[in-house]
């Protein structure tokens, strides 16, 4: 089984950028957990982010063409605007579940709906990294 974990934009400045809200793990910490949780769950993980709408399509597009089983997905504020980003998950086929660090609901109106939701497989929110690992484990289950 191999498992995407996508990130979306400034994700990348986890640990740095507003830790009351996303905690003080970097994004390459969290990935390398997911990598050791994948391991004990039976699954490759493969990490990825980007701040582009586009390279986040594209990575998306490439997913189906190179054994991904299913996504695990943080849109980071594309959840809340990307059309695109909906239609390419739509098109892969793919299982995803969506995960968010913060609870989305808690936060400015603006961030209540995400364009993903409804299509996911599941929703994650409000657990700070440890939703990337409960998205991981959700997706295992999916998968298996």
């Amino acid at each position: 089984m191999k498992i995407l974990v996508l990130s979306g934009p400034n994700l990348n400045f986890l640990g740095k950028r507003e830790t009351s809200i996303y905690g003080t793990k970097t994004l390459d910490q969290i990935g390398q957990e997911l990598t050791v949780l994948g391991k004990e769950l039976g699954a490759e993980v493969v990490n990825d982010q980007s701040n582009h709408e586009g390279a986040l399509i594209d990575i998306i597009q490439d997913a189906t063409k190179s054994g991904i089983n299913g996504i695990v997905i943080n849109p980071g504020a594309y959840g809340h605007t990307s059309i695109a980003l909906r239609d390419a998950l739509l098109d892969s086929t793919l299982p995803f579940v969506e995960i968010h660090l913060s609870n989305i609901h808690k936060r400015e109106s603006f961030r209540h709906k995400t364009y993903l939701s409804d299509i996911a497989s599941g929703v994650i929110l409000g657990f700070g990294p440890e939703s990337y690992m409960l998205g991981l484990r959700a997706l295992v289950k999916i998968l298996s």
